[in-house]
Order: structure tokens, then sequence, then C-alpha cells
């Protein structure tokens, strides 16, 4: 199997830069995934919010997965549970509008620490989609627009903890699943493994590396690209040794943005004279995969077909 792809991003900057584009270009055709090194956060703060998290987990939510493993009988189970998943998890809302400060159980430290990671990580998803843009040949901007609705993306943290497992055989860490939104940016634990994506029919690790970023591609993106890059479906399994953190923001569009294929990549597919890919609102395409999330996503692109409206599609500013 060929090696998992790892870009260095700060190769764009030199007389790598095509090299370094094209490795993205293949990493999001054939992929889904890529793993970021050198990408402008600091690893002293990476580890702040490594070490912040862990500490939370551990001071405020491993008693009460504890209790709720023992309420549900999941340490002594026979048969494959297909019904939930082995992990302990709190969302943290950025924007349109912030809800960290209303969130139970975080030290003061923590909050702010959280604060500004969501703000280097939205940074990085904006530079990221630009590079997606220069990759396809379409205008600059055109994708963070796309998202953009009345009030600007949606963006937001689910943080993860997945505490060691007697039955990792029989109890997923989290099941098979493509994301439904954009961007997706996961700081993960460098010792603990787990995810992996399935690709040609295997399923493959993602290597756990200190301080990267691995970026994978929501549904969003392959509608838009109307199928040039797709949405990879991706798993936790749960591991015997050791707590894996896992901290994934989902820079998403507005609820009321209307997500369709670019026409200039529809044009592009000479072969293909319509579209391929439905248009619709994001909020009505998240009601619908709220109920089928851990299910194929094709279903899900036909039903959004057939209740598809005649939505109005202005041209996309990017000024």
């Amino acid at each position: 199997m060929e090696n998992f792809p790892i870009i260095n991003l700060e190769s764009l900057n030199g007389e790598g830069r095509k090299a370094t584009m094209e490795k993205i270009k293949d990493a999001c055709e054939n992929w889904g995934f890529f793993e970021l090194v050198s990408h402008g956060i600091p690893t002293e703060f990476l580890d702040t919010v490594e070490r912040l998290t862990k500490e939370h987990y551990r001071q405020c939510l491993e008693q009460r997965f504890k209790e709720l493993v023992a309420s549900k009988g999941l340490e002594a189970v026979k048969t494959e549970v297909n019904d939930m998943d082995w992990e302990s998890t709190f969302y943290l809302r950025h924007l349109p509008k912030s809800n960290i400060s209303e969130v139970p159980d975080l030290e003061d430290q923590y909050r702010n620490v959280m604060k500004e990671f969501a703000l280097k990580l939205e940074k990085l998803a904006e530079q990221l989609l630009d590079l997606l843009c220069e990759n396809l040949g379409i205008e600059q901007g055109y994708l963070k627009k796309a998202f953009y609705g009345a009030n600007g993306p949606t963006f937001g943290t689910k943080v993860s903890n997945y505490p060691p497992c007697p039955n990792p055989e029989l109890i997923k860490g989290l099941r098979a699943h493509t994301d439904a939104g954009g961007l997706i940016l996961l700081f993960q634990d460098d010792k603990v493994s787990g995810l992996q994506l399935l690709k040609d029919g295997q399923w493959i690790d993602v290597p756990p590396m200190r301080h990267s970023i691995v970026i994978n591609l929501g549904d969003q993106i392959e509608v838009i690209t109307n199928g040039k890059y797709k949405s990879v479906e991706h798993r936790v399994i749960a591991q015997t040794d050791g707590t894996r953190m896992s901290i994934a923001s989902f820079y998403n569009p507005g609820s009321d943005a209307v997500i369709y294929p670019a026409p200039t990549l529809v044009e592009k597919e000479a072969e293909e004279k319509n579209q391929v890919y439905p248009k619709f609102v994001f909020e009505d395409y998240m009601k619908l995969y709220a109920g089928v999330k851990f299910q194929p996503k094709e279903p899900r692109f036909e039903a959004m077909k057939a209740v598809e409206t005649n939505i109005s599609l202005g041209p996309i500013a990017t000024a």
C-alpha cells in the first residue's frame, strides 16, 4: 500500500511549491485525507492544548464514562454493539457565535486556550480552502464564499477521548461514517492510534504523528467539486491500552448556505453534461444526516436530489 500523504506546508513558500500542490491534489483526489506538518501552529501551543484536554478528561469526564459503561453493561458484552460508540465527547461551537463561555466544567485557562486554538484552525482552514481552489482551477475565495451563508460559516469542535476498551473487536471507538460538512481539522493523540480510513476496500491506519494536523474532506466538498474530491469513510478502533485524545474541528457551511456543484467544474466535465450532485440548503442536509450518519452517503445525495427545489442560485461573489 502506498504511503499515507504527509504534506509539509512550509514547502509551499519555496521551490517545492509545485510538488507540494501536486501532493495536495493527489491526496484530495485519491485519499480524501492528508496529514499536515509545519502548518504554522506552534508546537508549544499544541502541547498546552493536549495537556489541558487530557487533564480535563481525567478530572471531569473519566468517572462519568466509567459509570455510563457500567450502567449499560458494556464491559461484559458478548456480541457486536452497533448502536453506540466507545467514546467520551463534548462539543464547542465557535462560529457564527461561540458557546465556549457556557460549556460547564472548563477551567478558565482551558477555555482561553481552546478559543485561541479555534482562531488558529479557522485561519488554517481558510488557507487550505484557497489551496484547493488553486488546484481545482476555480476562482480564489470560491470555496470560502460557497460556505458563507448569511452569517458566515459554521465552525465547531468535537473533543473526544477513547478510553481503554476490554472488547475492541465488539464495540468501535467510533463507527464508520463520512463527515457531513466541509473541511475537518484533527489534532490527534500521537501515542494511542486508532483512526482508520477506507481506501480501495482496505482499512488504512492514519499514522499518529506528534504536532501534526490531520485534514479530511466532508460531503459538502464532494458536492461542490462535483465528485472530483470525495469524502471518505473512516472509523476509530478502540484500543485495550491507553486513552486516545481526538480534537476534531469542523469548518462547515453556514446553516442557510446553498450548496451545489461549482459551475466551472460541471462545465469541465465534457463527457458528463449534467451535474451529478444536487443543490440544497446545508441545514436540510444536516437534518437528514443526523438520522443516517452511519449509513452510506450515496442515498443521502439521492434523497436531497428528490427534494431539490428551485433554490435561487445567484453568482458567488469572490471579491
